[in-house]
């Protein structure tokens, strides 16, 4: 698929999401039949992780900065199984944890982690999540990211449905004053026990979904990392090294390669990167396009931005598409918080 056909995809699936439509699929009804059967074989065949639920990586990081008049930074993890940290061993080895001690090291500041996704959440949980994460009007988060889309492919939730709920998730933590990152959906092309021709079938539709999910979290003023071409290629090339001990959920370093893309956007948004990265740079090819070409530029290529940008014109909104450059995440605290580091 092109990415101008991409871009017009996703234009057809964030107007039925905020229209009300329902009837647009990624794939045809068999296509999609088969795809979901062989991802449930996959699965039966490799696990559902390594271990039954994540481990809780919650509490404070970067205590080294501690200042008595300033408070913590508040980092919130909203989505699925990728977002809770699904297949690794270690709290600090999920992207929770890596985003909060690379965020502290950053800011100079600590950073209080707080991770309410659920493993095996579709996009219709989030409205659940945000509720959870709003219920104390004192306590919004700083900065939040949401990592959701993949079970919504495999289990076949329309996706004008599924943008329509993230695009709410967004307008809900926006109207409350948190800032918003979302990684969108995961290449599902890559899982290994998946075959052709199917496995061309589940990029497709994962990208496509991607796409829809950047409009809609765009137009409510949040701001996208692509996944999906970031951890594609390089788990075709590095099964073993970045998909964990099941073959499905990413490893520790499959974590840390989607920390070290989504890091840059967390501090961006926060006002934290410097501002010379902010321009673009007409050299890596960034600038300013109307969204739906910049949501398909951004579903084709590694660990790539998209913001708003420039209100509506003629052509739709437009947004900034930034080629970030990935950065090793520091971690500022070698070790998961203690019981003494988390908060009640």
């Amino acid at each position: 698929m092109t990415r101008m056909s991409r871009a017009r995809a996703a234009r057809r699936i964030a107007a039925g999401a905020a229209y009300g439509g329902g009837g647009i699929g990624l794939l045809g009804a068999a296509a999609a039949g088969l795809l979901v059967a062989e991802v449930q074989l996959a699965k039966r065949h490799v696990g559902n992780g390594a271990s039954p639920r994540p481990p809780s990586a919650e509490g404070v990081y970067g205590r080294a900065y501690d200042d008595p008049g300033a408070p913590p930074l508040r980092l919130t993890m909203l989505g699925d199984s990728t977002a809770a940290g699904q297949g690794v061993h270690r709290a600090r080895q999920t992207p929770g944890a890596l985003l909060a001690s690379g965020l502290a090291a950053v800011a100079e500041r600590p950073v209080l982690l707080r991770n309410v996704a659920l493993p095996g959440a579709q996009s219709d949980d989030l409205d659940r999540q945000v509720s959870l994460v709003l219920a104390d009007p004192e306590l919004v988060p700083d900065i939040c990211v949401i990592m959701i889309g993949a079970n919504d492919v495999t289990h076949r939730l329309p996706p004008t449905r599924s943008v329509r709920h993230l695009s709410a998730a967004v307008r809900r933590l926006r109207t409350a004053g948190a800032e918003v990152v979302v990684g969108t959906c995961p290449d599902l092309g890559t899982i290994e026990p998946v075959q052709q021709p199917l496995r061309w079938l589940a990029r497709r539709a994962s990208r496509q979904l991607a796409a829809a999910q950047t409009i809609g979290t765009v137009e409510q003023g949040g701001r996208t990392v692509s996944l999906g071409d970031l951890l594609g290629p390089e788990f075709e090339a590095n099964p073993r090294e970045l998909f964990g001990p099941d073959n499905y959920h990413p490893s520790a370093e499959g974590y840390a390669t989607a920390a070290m893309a989504v890091l840059p956007s967390i501090c961006a948004a926060l006002g934290l990167w410097p501002a010379e990265e902010e321009r673009p740079d007409l050299s890596r090819r960034e600038g300013f396009l109307p969204v739906a070409r910049a949501a398909a530029e951004a579903a084709s290529e590694a660990g790539t931005e998209v913001a708003a940008a420039m209100p509506t014109g003629p052509r739709g909104p437009w947004a900034l598409l930034k080629r970030r450059r990935r950065r090793r995440v520091r971690a500022c605290d070698p070790a998961p918080p203690t019981a003494a580091d988390r908060t009640g």
